[in-house]
């Protein structure tokens, strides 16, 4: 690698900070990344243990809903007593600098039902009541993918740049430290040399 820093040692000492700036920052680079991990991991887990209930979840509210139209015929016209859902909200919390989102949904009524009880069986109340926990557990999935989903990108920028400081700016500090002290030291034993010689001539004269 060409090195064109002057050997001076105003350079050196300017070097010598910028390697230790781009020591410390590879080091923060690999805590925020260690720590953005462990995040994802958490989360990941959390996921798969949501997706395995909501599938069974999504299971039981079908077979609920199949026995509801078994029952009462096509329930269309009852689906549409029941209100859109508007409560969601969004926010966000910080982690090492990423924003994770934060989804909120108001705890639903699982008692209110939206339709009359004189008309329907309890098998629309139990298709209801299934839907109804598909509903908040999606949503509490859709956080945690979107979550995973923006850690992922994270660690992939932050591992670039740490990769950038350890293998690239890290050696070329290091190779123009040792270029510039092993040229002072080389025009310091010239010096001294020199200066030998110049001692050697005074006392022959």
């Amino acid at each position: 690698m060409a090195v064109q820093a002057v050997p001076t040692k105003g350079n050196l000492m300017n070097t010598k900070k910028s390697l230790a700036l781009a020591k410390m920052g590879y080091e923060l680079m690999d805590k925020k990344r260690n720590i953005l991990i462990r995040e994802m991991m958490m989360l990941i887990d959390k996921a798969n243990e949501i997706q395995g209930k909501i599938d069974d979840a999504y299971a039981e509210a079908y077979f609920a809903l199949q026995t509801a139209n078994i029952i009462h015929g096509y329930c269309s016209d009852i689906s549409k007593t029941i209100p859109v859902e508007n409560s969601l909200t969004l926010d966000y919390r910080s982690v090492m600098g990423v924003e994770i989102p934060i989804v909120r949904m108001d705890e639903p009524d699982r008692t209110r039902l939206h339709f009359g009880l004189n008309s329907t069986t309890t098998a629309l109340d139990n298709a209801f009541q299934k839907f109804t926990e598909v509903k908040v557990m999606t949503t509490e999935l859709a956080e945690i993918e979107n979550s995973v989903y923006r850690l992922a990108d994270s660690i992939k920028k932050t591992q670039k740049r740490a990769n950038a400081l350890k293998n690239i700016m890290i050696p070329k500090f290091e190779e123009t430290v040792k270029f510039i002290t092993d040229a002072l030291d080389e025009k310091d034993r010239e010096e001294f040399s020199r200066m030998k010689v110049i001692k050697r001539q005074k006392k022959d004269a």
